[in-house]
C-alpha cells in the first residue's frame, strides 16, 4: 500500500491563525461579528430534556439531515427513533443479534447501521423497516458513514477492513485493507471524493473514494490510539481524538496540525466529536470524567465543561441547524440528553 504522505504530528504554535474566510465556508449563516468564536464566551449549554427507553450503553446518536428527528443505537441491539421536537420515541428498530455499535443516515433518508454480529443494515425510516442486511465482514462492525450522494456506504470493523458499499444493491464494491488494527470510525469529506479512517494503530489515514487507494497518512509522534475522526463542514481540516486526553485539528494537505485540544478526560472509549457551527464554532466532545466539553476552535479555549448528572457521554451530535446538542450515555439511565445553548 503505497502511501503519498506522512505526517508527524506538528507543533500547534506554529500557524496561530486560521483565516476568516476558512471559518465562514463552514457554512455559517452569520454575519462575523455576531461569530462567538471571536472571543472566549461560553455558548451556556444546558440540558433540556433526557429521552429514556433503552436498557444498554447508547452508542450512537445523529440527528436527521432536516433536524425533526434523531436516531440512537445502543448494545441492547435496538435502534429508537425519536421525534425532536416532542422528545418522543417514535419506533424501535428490532434486527440485530448482537449490540449495535454505529449509526448513520444518508441524505435520502436511509438508515445504516452496524453491529457486532457483523452485519450492517438498510432500513427505511417510512416504513420503518429494515430493507437490506449486508454481509461480509469477518469480526465486529464498528462504524459507518454514507457519501453525501447517498449511493455509497462506508463500514469499518475490528477485521481491520473498510467495506464500500452499493446502497442500491447491497452488494460490496471495494474490501480497503486499511489498517494493522481494529478501524474504529470513518467519514466522507463533503464531496464524497475522499474518505478518512482511524484505528487502533494510531494512523489516520485518507482514502479515494473510486478507487480505494490510500492517499495520505497523519501520524502521531506517539502512535497513541485513535478512536473517532471527523471532516471539518468545509472538507478542509480533519478532527481526529485519541486515547491520550487529546484532540488534534489537521490540516491534511499539508500535513499538518494546527490546534490540540486538553481538558477532557479519554483514554478507554472511542469517544466521538464534533464541530458545532449554528452559532460560532466549537468543538465538542463528552468526557470520562461525566462531563461535556466544549472549546473554542480558534483559541483552542475550554469554554464550557459542564455536569451530565452522572453520565459518561459516550457519543454526541450536533443539530444541523439550532444550537442544539445531542449526548449518549454509557452508563447511569442509559439516557439520551438533549442540550439547549443559551446563545
Amino acid at each position: 500500500m503505497e502511501l503519498a504522505e506522512t505526517a508527524a504530528s506538528g507543533d500547534p504554535e506554529t500557524e496561530t491563525a486560521i483565516t476568516e474566510d476558512a471559518f465562514n465556508s463552514f457554512k455559517m449563516p452569520v454575519l462575523p461579528s455576531q461569530l462567538l468564536w471571536q472571543n472566549s464566551v461560553s455558548p451556556g449549554y444546558a440540558i433540556k430534556s433526557s429521552l429514556l427507553g433503552h436498557s444498554g450503553c447508547v452508542t450512537g446518536v445523529k440527528f436527521s439531515p432536516d433536524g425533526e428527528s434523531l436516531v440512537s443505537s445502543s448494545a441492547d441491539r435496538l435502534l429508537k427513533l425519536w421525534d425532536v421536537s416532542s422528545t418522543r420515541c417514535i419506533q424501535s428498530l428490532v434486527g440485530h443479534e448482537y449490540g449495535v455499535n454505529d449509526v448513520a443516515w444518508s441524505a435520502a433518508g436511509l438508515l445504516a447501521s452496524c453491529s457486532d454480529d457483523k452485519t450492517v443494515r438498510l432500513w427505511d425510516t417510512r416504513s420503518q423497516l429494515c430493507v437490506k442486511a449486508l454481509e461480509g465482514h469477518g469480526s465486529f462492525s464498528f462504524s459507518c458513514c454514507f457519501n453525501p450522494q447517498a449511493n455509497l456506504l462506508a463500514t469499518t470493523s475490528f477485521d481491520e477492513t473498510v467495506r464500500l458499499w452499493d446502497v442500491r444493491t447491497g452488494k460490496t464494491l471495494k474490501i480497503v485493507t486499511a489498517h494493522q488494527d481494529p478501524i474504529t470510525s470513518v467519514d466522507f469529506n463533503r464531496d464524497g471524493s475522499t474518505f478518512v479512517t482511524s484505528s487502533f494503530d494510531g494512523l489516520v489515514r485518507l482514502w479515494d473514494s473510486s478507487t480505494g487507494h490510500a492517499l495520505k497518512t497523519l501520524v502521531d509522534v506517539d502512535n497513541i490510539p485513535v478512536g473517532y475522526v471527523k471532516f471539518s463542514p468545509n472538507g478542509r481540516y480533519i478532527l481526529s481524538s485519541t486515547l491520550n486526553n487529546t484532540l488534534k485539528l489537521w490540516n491534511y494537505n499539508k500535513p499538518k496540525c494546527l490546534r490540540v485540544y486538553r481538558g477532557h478526560v479519554n483514554e478507554s472509549y472511542c469517544l466521538t466529536s464534533n464541530f458545532s457551527i449554528t452559532a460560532g464554532i466549537w468543538i465538542i466532545s463528552g468526557s470520562e470524567d461525566n462531563t461535556l466539553c466544549i472549546w473554542n476552535l480558534q483559541t483552542k479555549e475550554l469554554v464550557q465543561k459542564v455536569c451530565t448528572e452522572g453520565d459518561r457521554v459516550l457519543c454526541s451530535h450536533c443539530h444541523p441547524t439550532a444550537n442544539v446538542i445531542a449526548t449518549g450515555a454509557l452508563q447511569n439511565a442509559f439516557a439520551i440528553k438533549i442540550w439547549q445553548s443559551s446563545e
